[in-house]
């Protein structure tokens, strides 16, 4: 094997302006051949206010992008009481605010870039508003018990007007005018809800007065799935269209793009026999956010609750495995929808676990990790999830690897090319693990991607085997002429000389780096050449 040559990366004189790169891939439309280039955001919009801490605010930002960095900029969502014209309010930080957003807003107009907000689940007004708790139960938007009794939890069977109310309260909030005086016409604007409303699952159904007035009771599971499905589909609309409706700039009505966490398909498809209890699936539709929302962020997370690893087969690489097919059938419902993927690597508790393992978990292996997901899924986003209060010094080492990836999308060529135009390579070689409770419309779909290595574990594997490599390729050309991005990444630690088997080709004999190696594999001449930058 040979390094890549040098001539094969953009130097940074041949590219495009950045700036011009984020406006034009944030706004390219979905494609599978000439697929938009990935770009980086956040879920911590820094509150500035915060003494003791400074993590990803406008003004750090903005010089990531006077260095290079592909970012989408985001801001902190405003809320409705912020600027409010009262003394009060100026006392409890509004000037700061002003003084948070006035700099970063205007550069943003400046270069035309595009820009997001992020923040907390838009409709908790329904619950935590005396205004629409205690509205009678034919308008109420909460659940109301067959006795009559007001539960603090949505109900996609409550009254909808509440839920366009709601959406105009945000749009139309003081602060929200002020931005649109500062960045007149943007051309993207993204609000991306944190979607974590206490909401009435379709489990509890009856316990609904409304429900159980228009259906009654003894309804299958596919049929309360649907219905429910149904009802927050429409629900979650108004709400956006009443934001929408209530932003002063027209620019900014055309222009705004309503996404949401978790929305979309589950990733723990699957896993165990009860997973469609945390789902609404029904049959021919896995999920119903395509049709519910703009775009969609699921977590790729590592999470000591839940018990996942970035080592065993019970982790985000195999969730992420099945969203493959449910991304294909989220844009045949959906074109236009957005799919970005959080991350998150634990913060201190899994290290802290990992360490009393005599494992050590760095920014080198979470880049690694999350690049899997990058290049099995590409993802339109990369949004990177940190606690706001944690100080810049803590945080900022973790999201630097991830910056790290999505700019070597941009810059080295061959990555660059098999972004915009490559196909998974499947690996039939094997099952995907999670084969609980399958349906039969989903029975064949293509959910392993996961190459074979020399270091692969005895089979059958549980949830808890362990997997020292991680790999998967895509592929480029037609034979006799293909090419392959080949890429692993070894949570445990570097592994040398690690046999991977290409679907089609053969074996390759690879070093593979915890933060993930790359190969360039060509079918004619039989090449393998490692990927450096």
């Amino acid at each position: 094997m040979f390094l890549l040559s040098a001539a094969l990366t953009a130097s940074a004189a041949g590219v495009e302006n950045v700036i011009e790169e984020i406006g034009r891939e944030a706004l390219a439309p979905n494609s599978e051949q000439g697929h938009p280039l990935p770009l980086l955001g956040s879920w911590d919009p820094s509150y500035q206010w915060n003494p003791g801490t400074a993590g990803f605010s406008p003004s750090w930002q903005m010089d990531m992008l006077d260095r290079g960095r592909h970012l989408l900029p985001w801001f902190h969502m405003p809320e409705p009481e912020m600027l409010c014209q009262t003394q009060q309010c100026i006392d409890d930080g509004s000037l700061v605010w002003l003084a948070y957003y006035e700099a970063g807003m205007r550069r943003a107009a400046l270069q035309k870039l595009p820009i997001s907000f992020v923040g907390t689940q838009w409709e908790h007004y329904l619950t935590d508003d005396p205004a629409y708790f205690a509205l009678p139960p034919e308008a109420n938007p909460n659940v109301i018990t067959p006795d009559g009794a007001t539960l603090p939890k949505i109900s996609p069977f409550g009254g909808m007007a509440a839920w366009y109310e709601v959406g105009r309260r945000w749009g139309a909030s003081p602060m929200m005018q002020q931005l649109q005086l500062w960045y007149p016409n943007p051309p993207l604007v993204i609000f991306v809800s944190n979607n974590e409303a206490v909401r009435l699952s379709w489990e509890d159904v009856e316990t609904d007065a409304r429900y159980l007035k228009l259906y009654g009771t003894g309804r299958d599971d596919n049929f309360k799935r649907h219905v429910v499905a149904e009802a927050w589909i429409a629900r979650y609309r108004e709400l956006q269209r009443g934001l929408r409706s209530a932003l002063a700039s027209s620019a900014w009505q055309q222009s705004a793009r309503l996404f949401a966490y978790e929305a979309f398909g589950p990733g723990w498809f699957g896993r165990w026999d009860g997973w469609k209890e945390y789902s609404l699936y029904e049959p021919g539709r896995i999920d119903p956010s395509p049709l519910m929302w703009d775009g969609g962020t699921p977590s790729y997370y590592v999470d000591r609750l839940s018990g996942n690893n970035d080592y065993t087969v019970f982790s985000p690489q195999f969730d992420a495995m099945n969203w493959e097919f449910m991304r294909q059938e989220a844009l045949t419902l959906n074109p236009e929808f957005w799919f970005e993927i959080s991350t998150w690597d634990g913060d201190s508790k899994q290290r802290q676990y990992l360490a009393s393992i005599g494992q050590q978990y760095t920014p080198d292996r979470y880049g690694g990790f999350v690049q899997f997901a990058m290049w099995l899924l590409r993802p339109r986003l990369v949004r990177e999830y940190r606690d706001y209060a944690m100080p810049r010094s803590d945080i900022e080492p973790w999201i630097s690897p991830l910056m790290d990836a999505v700019d070597r999308v941009y810059t080295v060529r061959p990555l660059r090319s098999f972004w915009r135009d490559s196909t998974l390579v499947a690996a039939p070689v094997r099952k995907h693990p999670y084969q609980e409770d399958i349906p039969k419309e989903y029975s064949e779909v293509q959910r392993m991607f996961l190459l074979s290595t020399s270091l692969d574990p005895a089979e059958p594997w549980s949830l808890d085997t362990k997997l020292p490599v991680f790999a998967i390729a895509r592929v480029r050309g037609e034979a006799p002429n293909r090419s392959w991005l080949l890429y692993a990444h070894s949570p445990l630690g570097p592994q040398p000389g690690v046999r991977i088997s290409i679907p089609e080709f053969g074996n390759v004999t690879a070093d593979v780096a915890v933060g993930g190696s790359f190969f360039l594999v060509k079918e004619a001449d039989k090449s393998v050449t490692p990927i450096v930058w």
